[in-house]
């Protein structure tokens, strides 16, 4: 007679769950290394149960033993397809539950390795069947089917006195209520414990996954991210290279326009003047403009490319900003664009940021003047501070529609673009106007009402003052 039956599963095993985004999920198939140890393992099984079941024999437990073809079958069924197991799950597991009931059915002395073998199919069936229903199903049915084996069994036994002799199976709770409990009870244990852990190796198969994808996911943005922010730092290059370049080069190329211009002039002219006011001179002068700017562009290149590289923001802090707004309307002015700075309010700190956008946007707004005001034109920088923002003007008396003509067509109208965009950064605003009695105007005011004023000093914005 048997000592380990099937019964059903104890817990409360549920309703399938309908499909879901989740529930879709297949697991991979088994590579190859886990199809050899599973066949590794269905030869030892195998080979123990052969072993074990001589053992057995020779303890003489069955008085009537099968004959030898139907231990073959038995325990090969039992043992021998588990090296399939994560091919086809689920025919395993019916060919295993149909070699443990030979087993007991039919006497083949064999209690430990067939019990194992039935536990390992299961398993996997919960484990690895990707149809989620099939594999309930297939394993509530073996487990019914092997309750009602038990069952069959167990009142066969209670009415076969030869079954368990000397086992009382008078009362209620006889000797033999008690050993039909203990073997309801293991049942329910192994094949629970079956169900049990085959699920939760399939959701915790299916929660690897998910955290594999998630994880490739979070690599996706952040590479997509560090290519953002490499395309922010090149737009923020272009910027200041078109401010730096743009504002010193407009100087060199006027100015060298004009020392061809006096030369060729002076070629004409009959007899050497020695004068500073020779055509001569004034080449030179030009000349001499154009090589300082030269320098000055060099200069503050050599500055940026030291910011790009400079690890610590600290230490590759810009040095321009208001404080050289007198130097910048002198630069303005030798350039042939007279330029008057006027300081109005009671000076006080603003921020880095600040300072650097005002300086930029009127380093901007002059490069555009000698750009496009036309000659005799004037220019004024006006700094304002109010009780609560900053403002900047810079107007000239040239002609008006020249900015409309170089914003339609012959600039490339970056020079304001990348003025409204330094100072919206700070959260200011930019407005480029005609001026009523000719001329251009550009006006930039930033608020300072949630600015922190421990970048630049008193001392700086007082040397602002003409």
């Amino acid at each position: 007679m048997m000592t380990l039956a099937a019964a059903p599963h104890s817990g409360r095993p549920g309703r399938p769950q309908r499909p879901s985004p989740a529930g879709r999920w297949a697991r991979p198939r088994a590579n190859r290394e886990a199809l050899q140890f599973d066949l590794v393992l269905a030869l030892v099984l195998a080979l123990s149960a052969t072993t074990t079941s001589l053992l057995y024999a020779r303890a003489s437990i069955y008085p009537e033993l099968a004959p030898a073809w139907v231990w073959v079958v038995g325990l090969g069924l039992v043992t021998l397809p588990l090296a399939v197991r994560r091919v086809w799950p689920v025919p395993v597991a019916v060919l295993s539950a149909v070699g443990f009931f030979i087993c007991g059915q039919f006497a083949v002395p064999e209690l430990l390795i067939t019990n194992i073998g039935l536990f390992i199919a299961l398993y996997t069936v919960g484990a690895w069947e990707p149809r989620r229903s099939l594999a309930f199903w297939a394993r509530f049915g073996i487990s019914t089917a092997m309750v009602l084996w038990l069952t069959v069994s167990l009142i066969v036994a209670s009415s076969n006195a030869d079954a368990l002799p000397g086992v009382s199976r008078s009362g209620l709770f006889s000797a033999f209520a008690t050993y039909a409990v203990i073997q309801i009870i293991t049942n329910l244990v192994y094949f629970g414990g079956a169900f049990f852990f085959g699920n939760r190796s399939w959701q915790s198969a299916r929660m690897r996954a998910q955290l594999e994808a998630q994880g490739r996911e979070l690599e996706l943005e952040r590479r997509t991210s560090a290519e953002q922010a490499v395309a922010l730092d090149r737009i923020a290059i272009a910027r200041e290279l078109h401010d730096v370049v743009a504002h010193h080069v407009s100087v060199m190329g006027i100015q060298a326009a004009a020392a061809r211009r006096l030369v060729a002039q002076y070629a004409t002219t009959a007899g050497p003047v020695e004068s500073d006011a020779s055509p001569l001179s004034r080449a030179q002068a030009a000349l001499e403009v154009v090589e300082t700017s030269a320098e000055q562009a060099i200069a503050e290149l050599h500055g940026l490319v030291g910011t790009l590289r400079a690890p610590d923001p600290a230490d590759a802090a810009t040095t321009l900003g208001i404080a050289q707004l007198p130097a910048l309307t002198s630069s303005s002015t030798s350039a042939g664009v007279p330029t008057t700075l006027i300081v109005v309010g009671e000076a006080r700190p603003v921020p880095l940021l600040v300072d650097v956008a005002l300086y930029r946007t009127t380093q901007e707004a002059l490069t555009n003047v000698r750009k496009h005001a036309g000659g005799g034109a004037e220019a004024t920088v006006r700094l304002r501070f109010e009780a609560d923002a900053v403002e900047l003007e810079v107007g000239d008396t040239g002609f008006a529609q020249r900015f409309v003509a170089s914003s339609t067509g012959n600039g490339s109208g970056l020079g304001l673009r990348g003025m409204r965009e330094r100072v919206g950064a700070v959260g200011g605003t930019v407005e480029a106007q005609r001026r009523e009695h000719g001329g251009f105007l550009v006006r930039a005011r930033i608020p300072l009402a949630h600015a922190s004023p421990n970048t630049v000093t008193d001392t700086a914005i007082q040397e602002a003052r003409p």
